[in-house]
């Protein structure tokens, strides 16, 4: 690397994305700078659901436990109908966990809770994010970014070999860059509130006005607080008055009871759903992640869960080729996110218009599960298999203790399972841990949940990249193959002292 580089990432903008960024890059002992414009950390809950894909890599993490702790799931949601009854439904397809996929439903934690739990994260693998530091320019080359910022301090000058704009809807960076951002403005506004409010229970996410635009209103109790949240639609050109006396006024009309009262507004925004997906995910040594990349109406709960998804597909990549990987590993990120990314945009304005009419339900397709990566370069191997997901499952260590196949996988390494019948042994290397499944190995899968899950022959070679995504499967005759890909992603050989002798 260039050795002019102060940092190897600057990352500009502190929301979901570019902290899951920050701590898959702490973890891997990157050099970076997680920097935010604004003074203090973001205070709404714009985004309050994670799936379960999400939920997964947060465990990874190492803070799942923490949001479940602190959320909660989806109240019931009780509709009210025009003569006065009351109408309850769930809106969320139930399914119950598997072996294979342990978490099934979503869970609800507001935004400014899930950003502080990773704030908390960052801090324990020693970083924090600098606010009240904007960046104001850059200029790249072959070697890095050069980027002016100015933060409370003043002006300064900071060379980076990386610049990741997780800088949201409006950004800078991509701006900056002369990236088309096409799409449409989907003629919807809508406002959304967080606020304390009397007269309603917390037991149910209340829905007024379904289906009629002018008076629908939705009010959410948020999960982890005392907080309930406002959401419903609004003229395009009207002028709303967000203070907690006309949030009460717009609930009284939309509603007819007055009993309802906002008491005071957290936080509030009108804003009209865009749905824009950027031409370019990267340019040079710059790139886009989170809703700098595109942006989602809001149903579904596609949007912050995307972004995350990309901050978690990029670390690991930056990470490798800061270590020595090749640089076309970086060409990877665009191939695999913006294709997700389209087809999310896709299913969020189908369920923005399935909400219109009045039809809440969601199911297995917000889950974000089978979101994979089959026609990535990455992928090789069993076509069937490869670029897919890593299924979870349950099985017993040599010792005798119960294992997931999570476990093996978490962490910032590459996993290679080898099934019981393998011919070559691959040798040992740094960011690589290499498990021997069946009855001599040190891993048995003694249920036969592995086998269900991958379908896997005797002999087969299982390579489970570090974002939890199938990278190749490899027969035992094709040690060769296998060698190549390994040099491919950044983790050749290394020769041990004892080899040499």
């Amino acid at each position: 690397m260039n050795e002019q580089c102060a940092v190897d990432v600057l990352i500009c903008g502190a929301g979901a994305a570019g902290l899951t960024l920050a701590i898959d890059l702490a973890r891997r002992g990157i050099r970076f700078r997680l920097i935010e414009k604004n003074h203090q950390p973001f205070h709404g809950s714009r985004g309050k659901g994670i799936q379960p894909r999400s939920q997964e890599i947060f465990e990874d993490l190492g803070v799942l436990d923490r949001l479940f702790a602190m959320g909660g799931v989806y109240p019931t949601e009780r509709r009210y109908r025009d003569d006065g009854s009351t109408l309850d439904a769930d809106p969320i397809e139930h399914s119950a966990a598997t072996s294979a996929e342990p978490y099934q439903q979503p869970l609800m934690v507001p935004q400014f809770l899930t950003e502080q739990v990773l704030r908390e994260r960052l801090l324990e693998l020693g970083h924090r994010a600098v606010f009240g530091c904007e960046l104001t320019g850059f200029e790249q080359d072959a070697d890095g970014v050069t980027l002016q910022l100015n933060g409370r301090a003043g002006p300064q000058t900071l060379r980076t070999r990386w610049l990741v704009g997780a800088d949201g809807g409006r950004s800078f960076v991509r701006q900056a860059l002369n990236i088309g951002f096409p799409g449409k403005t989907l003629g919807v506004r809508a406002l959304v509130a967080d606020v304390q409010l009397s007269g309603l229970s917390s037991t149910y996410w209340h829905r007024f006005g379904e289906g009629d635009p002018q008076r629908q209103i939705a009010i959410c109790p948020l999960a982890g607080t005392q907080l309930f949240q406002i959401q419903g639609p609004i003229a395009l050109d009207a002028e709303v008055d967000l203070s907690a006396e006309g949030l009460t006024a717009m609930v009284a009309q939309r509603t007819g009871r007055d009993d309802i009262q906002v008491h005071e507004v957290s936080w509030a925004s009108a804003y009209s759903m865009n749905a824009r997906l950027a031409d370019q995910y990267r340019i040079g040594q710059v790139f886009l992640v989170g809703d700098a990349a595109h942006i989602h109406p809001p149903t579904g709960g596609q949007g912050l869960n995307t972004s995350v998804q990309d901050a978690y597909n990029l670390g690991w990549k930056l990470a490798a080729v800061a270590n020595g990987a090749p640089e076309a590993l970086l060409d990877s990120y665009e191939e695999e996110r913006r294709p997700v990314a389209a087809s999310v945009l896709g299913l969020s304005t189908q369920l923005l218009d399935n909400l219109q009419r009045g039809d809440v339900r969601r199911g297995r397709e917000v889950h974000q599960l089978d979101i994979g990566y089959p026609h990535s370069s990455l992928a090789a191997g069993r076509a069937d298999r490869a670029g897919a997901r890593a299924p979870d499952a349950r099985l017993r260590g040599a010792a005798g203790q119960s294992l997931r196949l999570f476990d093996l996988y978490a962490g910032p390494h590459w996993t290679l399972l080898c099934v019981a019948g393998t011919s070559a042994d691959v040798a040992p290397r740094p960011g690589l841990r290499i498990h021997h499944v069946g009855l001599q190995g040190e891993v048995i899968d003694d249920q036969g949940q592995m086998q269900h899950a991958y379908g896997l022959a005797a002999g087969d070679r299982v390579l489970v990249r570090p974002d939890g995504y199938i990278g190749a499967i490899f027969s035992s005759d094709e040690g060769a193959r296998l060698e190549g890909y390994l040099l491919q992603v950044g983790l050749p050989s290394v020769i041990s002292p004892e080899s040499s002798r």
